[in-house]
C-alpha cells in the first residue's frame, strides 16, 4: 500500500503556537525571495550544454554522497547505486539503482536527507505519494518522461527555481571552458566559479605533480620557482575572476596559518618542490598559503572560504576505488584560535579583507568563533556545514553564536551541494529554521517583529550578497 506524500506548511516552525504564528509570518517575508547559492559543487556542464538529464538515478542518486553513505553504511555497494569510479560511466543499470535506493528509504528516517527529496518530488515533480519499493517504477518512468521535457532541462529550472546567482568550484588547473561557454551564450542565468587551489598547494593531494604540471601549461610561469609559483595563482585568480568568481576556497585538514619570513617561505617551497615532504612540512607548506592567499585577496578583492576539520575520504578503500567525495569525510576536533593568529596578527585588522572561516567542530562555535568573529573585522562565520546543514545543526549554530557574534557577522545560508535539485529545499529549510530561531526571540520579547522581519530577509538574501560581493 502507497503512503501519501504530504509537505506540511507549518514543517520545522516552533510547536508552541504563539510562536509558530510569528515563524509563519516571517517566512512569509522570506519564501519567495530570490536563492543566492554562493558555494557549491554543482557541475558547470549542465548549464553550459543545456542537455536533458538522464533519468531520476544519475540525476537525484548518483551525485548525491548524503544519500549513498547512508546506503553504504548498511551495506549497499556503491557499484550497485551506480556512482561513477573515478569518473568513469557507472555499468549498474539505473532502474536497478533505483529500486534499490527505493526499497531502503526508511533509513532516511529523521535525516535531513528526508526532507530534502520529499520537498524535490513534490514540489518539482508533483508527486503525492512517497517513494516506496511499490512506487519506485512508477516515480522513475514519471521523472525520466519529466527530464526528457523543456522545463527540465537545468536552465529552465535553474530559473524555476527563482536561483539569482550558483557558484560551482574548480581548480586553479582547470581551464573553465564550461564558465567561458555559459557567459558566451547569452543565457541571463548567472553561473560563477568559485578558486580552489588545494590540488596544487597541498603536497598530500594525489594529484599534485599532475596539477602542477597543467597549472604551468595554463599560466606559462615556472611554478617550480617560488615567485613563479605565485605569479601562476594571481594568473588564475584572474582568470577566475574574469568569469565571475568572487571567492577562493580552501578545503585544508585544519586552519592552521603561517606567516614565515620570505627567505623561509621559499626555502620552504623548495622542500615541498623537490619532493622532501614529511605531514608537519606539507602542513607547514598549506598553513603558508593561507597566508598567501590572504595578501593576494587584498590585491584582488576575492573573499576566503576555510573549509578545515575535515579528515577527507577517511575510507581508503573507496578513495582508491571511486577517488575523493565519496561520502566517507569525517569532522575532526579543530583548533582556531592559534591556528588562526598568524594570519589575523598580519591581515586580521584589515577591514578590506574579507574570510569566511567553516566548522565541522560544533565545539567551537561558542568557545572560538563566535568571540573571534564578534571582535576581528576580516572575520565571518559561515554557515552550518556539512554534517550540520540540518535542521538540529542549523538551530544550535544560531544558538552557540548568536549572543556573540550576532547576526551580522555570519553569512547567510550556502548549500555546498552537488545535487542541483536540493539547492530550493535546502534554502527553503535554512529559511525556515532561521524564522522559527527568530520567531522564539521574538515571542520572549528580545527582538521585536519589525526587526525579526529584517534579519529574516537579510540571513536569506542580503548577508550572502554582501559577504561574497554580489
Amino acid at each position: 500500500m502507497t503512503a501519501p506524500l504530504i509537505l506540511h506548511e507549518d514543517r520545522l516552525f516552533p510547536a508552541e503556537p504563539s510562536a509558530r504564528s510569528v515563524a509563519r509570518a516571517l517566512y512569509g517575508e522570506v519564501s519567495g525571495v530570490p536563492i543566492i547559492s554562493p558555494h557549491g559543487h554543482t557541475d558547470p556542464q549542465w548549464f553550459a550544454t543545456n542537455d536533458a538529464f538522464a533519468n531520476a538515478a544519475d540525476l537525484l542518486l548518483a551525485p548525491d554522497h548524503y544519500l549513498y553513505r547512508m546506503l553504504y553504511s548498511q551495506g549497499v555497494s556503491l557499484e550497485a547505486l551506480g556512482v561513477p569510479a573515478h569518473g568513469r560511466p557507472s555499468t549498474a543499470d539505473p532502474r536497478e539503482a533505483w529500486r534499490l535506493f527505493a526499497a531502503n528509504q526508511p533509513l532516511f528516517r529523521g535525516t535531513p536527507s528526508a526532507m530534502w527529496l520529499d520537498h524535490v518530488f513534490s514540489t518539482v515533480f508533483g508527486f503525492t505519494t512517497r517513494l516506496s519499493p511499490e512506487t519506485a517504477d512508477s516515480h522513475f518512468d514519471a521523472i525520466g518522461e519529466a527530464l526528457a521535457t523543456e522545463p527540465f532541462r537545468p536552465r529552465a529550472l535553474f530559473e524555476r527555481f527563482n536561483i539569482e546567482l550558483l557558484a560551482t568550484t574548480e581548480g586553479p588547473q582547470e581551464r573553465l571552458v564550461h564558465h567561458h561557454a555559459i557567459r558566451d551564450s547569452g543565457w541571463t542565468g548567472r553561473v560563477v566559479t568559485a578558486y580552489r587551489p588545494d590540488p596544487v598547494i597541498d603536497a598530500e593531494h594525489e594529484q599534485f605533480g599532475p596539477a602542477l604540471e597543467l597549472f604551468a601549461n595554463l599560466t606559462g610561469q615556472d611554478v617550480h620557482d617560488w615567485q613563479g609559483y605565485l605569479e601562476a595563482h594571481r594568473i588564475r585568480r584572474a582568470a577566475f575572476a574574469d568569469v565571475g568568481a568572487t571567492s577562493t576556497d580552501h578545503g585544508h585538514p585544519t586552519a592552521a596559518t603561517a606567516d614565515l619570513s620570505p627567505v623561509e617561505a621559499e626555502a620552504l617551497f623548495r622542500a615541498v618542490i623537490a619532493g622532501d615532504v614529511s605531514p608537519a612540512r606539507a602542513e607547514l607548506f598549506r598553513a603558508q598559503m593561507l597566508t598567501e592567499m590572504a595578501r593576494m585577496s587584498l590585491d584582488d578583492g576575492l573573499v576566503m572560504q576555510i573549509h578545515p576539520g575535515s579528515f577527507r575520504n577517511h575510507n581508503r578503500m573507496l578513495f582508491e576505488g571511486y577517488g575523493r567525495d565519496k561520502g566517507a569525510d569525517i569532522p575532526m576536533a579543530t583548533d582556531y584560535v592559534r591556528a588562526l593568529k598568524p594570519l589575523l596578527d598580519r591581515f586580521g585588522n584589515d577591514p578590506r579583507l574579507s574570510v569566511i572561516v567553516f566548522t565541522l567542530d560544533e565545539t567551537a562555535y561558542s568557545r572560538e568563533l563566535a568571540p573571534l568573529a564578534g571582535h576581528y573585522p576580516c572575520l565571518k562565520l559561515g554557515p552550518a556545514w556539512w554534517f550540520h546543514d540540518s535542521p538540529e545543526g542549523m538551530r544550535r549554530f544560531r544558538e552557540q553564536t548568536t549572543e556573540t557574534a550576532g547576526f551580522y557577522n555570519t553569512v547567510g545560508f550556502n548549500d555546498d551541494t552537488r545535487a542541483f535539485l536540493s539547492i530550493p529545499a535546502r534554502h527553503d529549510v535554512a529559511r525556515r529554521v532561521d524564522c522559527g530561531f527568530l520567531a522564539r526571540l521574538v515571542t520572549e520579547h528580545r527582538l521585536d517583529i519589525d526587526e525579526a522581519r529584517e534579519v529574516a530577509v537579510d540571513l536569506a538574501y542580503n548577508l550572502p550578497k554582501r559577504a561574497y560581493k554580489l
